[in-house]
């Protein structure tokens, strides 16, 4: 039990299928990382990045937490980000939340969740910041849907204001910033129209996203 031997048979099945598939496959991989995205997620088990986007291990960059939070003072996540942009040149970075996260329904519904209500109290920020559009919305689950979207918009933002990536836009480094979020009712992703490459596109996008979630 403690050596958890199903997980081992099942690491070795999954070794066995990629040489099977790709004899090179590890010795390639063991050489070199060179993803072209940073994928900035949640941590819920059913939300598995590279399997979402179907890409191979050594092509997708991952943070992920609680409900994909950006927090300035998160040096786990800054420091990730850091290394992507900076010394693996990233491309793109992509905020996916998901319908149906946990944290955000807590932040939500203040759900007491012991520690972690310590870090969901920045997605309560993210609440206060949109509290009159999400009351206009009477169904829980609709209202929770919307807070998802609503706190990706957010994240981005709060990518795009990093000095990271600031500043490797003042230096004319190619960076764009994505703003995504998954069904978990039926595996497929949602742009949610928030894709960034610049400092001036900030404010623009941000109003314009934000416009088209009220529309729904």
């Amino acid at each position: 039990m403690r050596l958890l031997k199903d997980l081992f048979d099942k690491n070795r099945a999954w070794a066995a299928r990629s040489v099977e598939a790709d004899p090179q496959f590890f010795e390639r991989l063991s050489h070199l990382q060179s993803p072209k995205y940073l994928w900035i997620g949640c941590a819920d088990s059913r939300v598995p990045a590279n399997q979402i986007v179907g890409l191979d291990p050594g092509e997708l960059f991952v943070h992920r937490n609680i409900a994909n939070l950006v927090v300035h003072t998160d040096l786990n996540c800054l420091s990730v980000m850091q290394f992507a942009v900076e010394v693996l040149n990233v491309e793109h970075i992509i905020v996916c939340g998901h319908y149906g996260c946990g944290g955000v329904s807590a932040a939500l519904f203040n759900k007491e969740l012991g520690l972690s209500e310590n870090w969901i109290r920045h997605l309560q920020d993210v609440v206060r910041i949109h509290q009159s559009r999400l009351d206009e919305i009477e169904v829980p689950r609709a209202r929770c849907d919307l807070l998802c979207e609503l706190n990706v918009v957010e994240q981005v933002m709060n990518v795009c204001r990093t000095t990271i990536v600031r500043e490797a836009w003042r230096c004319g480094q190619s960076l764009a910033v994505h703003g995504w979020i998954y069904s978990l009712d039926d595996g497929r992703l949602r742009d949610l129209n928030t894709s960034i490459t610049s400092s001036n596109e900030m404010v623009p996008f941000y109003e314009n996203t934000l416009d088209r979630l009220g529309r729904k």
